[in-house]
């Protein structure tokens, strides 16, 4: 009974959700994640070659998996792949925005290039990509898009700037998703993910003062793990999250919170 009530209110099973950034570190944990429990997936990567290896991964969940090759930060690539998902689905249920680049320069040393490329796949591309999407949804007078920001869209770090101000920027758009899209059955939602421990994050975790820094600003003093924005995701890309939009959640093993506490007293 209590797995009959689970499933029946979290369920993503007939779904389809589309993933882009599917095989990066964080998007490929939620790809087989999501598919696990049922959904059927449009994979959206620059590598068809990593595409196949995610597939494969995740071939025996009995769901459909189709693989898209996408270059998000081109317009024609954008609209070509959201046509032939169209094509190939006939409908788009969930939206994840997971594709994002990042290169850790200070201020004063950021080229224009690199500005361009950041703010092109996190902010322009996601953007663009999302309006190609929603479009469909209208038509279908429903839909879920859950935006992945990050801590930096509330905080900063040092070297971060163009890409803390695209994911700044992402929670407008998502509020604004959420605003203009409602009277359509449309809303979305922004996961920021604390520091978690990726292929991508590793050196900095191997840092011994970075990682020192970032342990002690998290309560819980450890980075977290991919699978742990899992649990969020199914929640929001469910009917379970059915009257929630326009909000941001923070995945952050409490950040936020304070970090590590100072020396008090206390009996225990």
């Amino acid at each position: 009974m209590i797995g009959k009530n689970l499933e029946k209110i979290f369920s993503l099973r007939g779904k389809v959700i589309v993933l882009t950034g599917a095989t990066g570190g964080i998007g490929s944990v939620l790809a087989k994640g999501l598919a696990s429990v049922g959904a059927d997936m449009a994979l959206c990567g620059t590598s068809m070659e990593k595409l196949l290896l995610l597939e494969e991964e995740i071939i025996d969940c009995d769901v459909k998996v189709k693989k898209f090759v996408l270059d998000i930060a081109d317009m024609e690539s954008v609209k070509d792949c959201v046509s032939s998902i169209k094509e190939e689905y006939g409908r788009i249920d969930v939206l994840i925005n997971c594709a994002g680049i990042n290169k850790r320069e200070g201020f004063l040393d950021v080229e224009e290039d690199t500005y361009d490329k950041i703010m092109d796949v996190n902010l322009k591309g996601l953007f663009f990509f999302s309006q190609e999407v929603i479009k469909i949804m209208i038509k279908a007078k429903k839909g879920n898009i859950i935006n992945m920001a990050s801590h930096n869209s509330v905080g900063m770090l040092g070297g971060c700037s163009v890409y803390g101000a695209s994911k700044s920027a992402l929670l407008g758009i998502t509020r604004s998703m959420a605003v203009e899209m409602a009277q359509y059955g449309i809303r979305a939602n922004a996961i920021a993910p604390g520091h978690i421990l990726t292929p991508l994050t590793t050196v900095t975790w191997e840092h011994p003062e970075r990682s020192e820094f970032l342990k002690q600003r998290t309560a819980m003093g450890r980075p977290g793990m991919p699978e742990e924005l899992l649990g969020l995701t199914i929640m929001l890309a469910s009917d379970a999250s059915s009257f929630m939009s326009g909000m941001v959640y923070h995945v952050d093993g409490g950040y936020l919170a304070g970090g590590s506490p100072w020396p008090y007293d206390t009996k225990y």
